[in-house]
């Protein structure tokens, strides 16, 4: 799969790296283009090397690493068989103004947090703003975990998996979303439209919140056994 990322900062780094590693091709976009061309080969050095979760399985033959290339805002648009927003929120606006026409129809994975949590305005969602604005298959994703999570090969806790929730509409773009989760190691969870997206950006807010001032945020939910009864289909 092509995979463009419209940023050239840590979640690029880490996301795409791990995909690398799962043996697709990515383009990395930023405002610098040298600076995104050096990290590009960064990334693709990275991928390269072997992995403890790779050394662990016996026998188990892993793919070939793709290649990270790097280019503006519209040519990693335009590479893309799926797109990840992965830039500030204050430079949205106009990332999405470079490159709206080429993601008309496409899966589109939205990383992005507000600036701050204090900052975060609950009257709207950055992933259907991005919707609105480019007219791609919009996916909530991978907006709930620090950067070094995603650098870990697998993010595995205690032995269970990591769960990503999703946000979207679009079957396609969720099937895509899912397989990118998959590829981390991790497990996808579906949780509902995109109109529930703001839910998401809301707890990302709240969590970071929390784990700012030091609290174990995990703590505060109980585990799936002890949250009540719920339908079985």
């Amino acid at each position: 799969m092509r995979i463009a990322i419209l940023g050239a900062g840590n979640m690029a780094d880490a996301l795409g790296t791990q995909w690398l590693r799962a043996g697709h091709d990515v383009m990395i976009s930023g405002r610098d283009l040298a600076r995104s061309t050096a990290l590009a080969q960064r990334m693709t050095a990275t991928a390269a090397l072997p992995t403890d979760a790779a050394s662990s399985r016996a026998g188990v033959v892993a793919p070939r690493p793709g290649v990270a290339l790097a280019g503006t805002w519209a040519e990693a648009a335009g590479y893309g068989e799926v797109v990840m927003v992965a830039v500030m929120e204050t430079g949205l606006h106009d990332v999405l103004r470079a490159v709206e026409p080429a993601l008309r129809g496409k899966p589109v994975i939205d990383v992005t947090n507000a600036v701050s949590p204090d900052a975060y305005d609950v009257s709207r969602s950055l992933a259907e703003l991005i919707a609105e604005l480019t007219g791609g298959h919009v996916v909530k994703a991978f907006n709930l975990c620090h950067v070094d999570v995603w650098r870990m090969t697998p993010p595995v806790f205690d032995g269970r998996p990591l769960a990503v929730p999703l946000c979207g509409d679009e079957e396609h773009a969720l099937a895509t979303a899912r397989t990118l989760v998959t590829d981390l190691g991790c497990t996808p969870v579906y949780g509902g439209g995109l109109g529930r997206a703001k839910l998401l950006e809301a707890t990302a807010a709240f969590m970071i919140g929390l784990w700012i001032g030091g609290a174990d945020a995990q703590a505060v939910l109980p585990p799936l056994e002890r949250s009540g009864a719920h339908p079985t289909a």
